[in-house]
């Protein structure tokens, strides 16, 4: 079994539900999930928010935090992560922004970053990965990974 296989398993053993707040990711975390069979015990509804006025109108994303640490942040990705959760009455959120490439990145963030924040058990925890230019598609496959890795030990 996959690793969002195991997850789901893991949200149904403890009978909680999530959700995503997804930018660079485009949905494909979600879609890795619906993937299951059983995914609907434990899936509602999730977002894509690519552009700054998304994230800050269905998630609650602050404009100042967007304008202080940029929306690729740990901060902006914790946000999104509590916004998700909250706005679909999930126990569980992640949020996912990042940098995917080709182009968009900078000397402090660069191609290939991509930041995380997961909502659980009322606390939020957030993560920065540095996955190189190694490709839009890698790169967002590998954050999709990343996810469930992490879900994996937080659940």
């Amino acid at each position: 079994m996959d690793q969002a296989g195991k997850v789901v398993e893991k949200l149904m053993e403890r009978k909680l539900h999530i959700s995503f707040a997804e930018s660079c990711t485009g949905g494909l975390a979600a879609a890795a999930l619906v993937d299951i069979p059983d995914a609907s015990k434990v899936f509602d509804a999730s977002f894509v928010t690519y552009a700054n006025e998304a994230k800050m109108k269905y998630l609650g994303v602050d404009d100042q935090t967007i304008g202080e640490c940029g929306v690729v942040s740990e901060e902006v990705a914790g946000q999104m992560a509590r916004g998700c959760a909250m706005a679909n009455g999930a126990e569980v959120g992640v949020g996912i922004s990042g940098i995917a490439g080709p182009g968009g990145g900078t000397e402090k963030k660069p191609v290939g970053m991509v930041c995380f924040g997961f909502f659980a058990d009322g606390r939020t925890e957030t993560f920065t990965r540095y996955f190189g230019e190694i490709g839009r598609n890698e790169v967002r496959r590998l954050s999709v990974a990343f996810v469930y890795d992490h879900l994996l030990e937080l659940l």
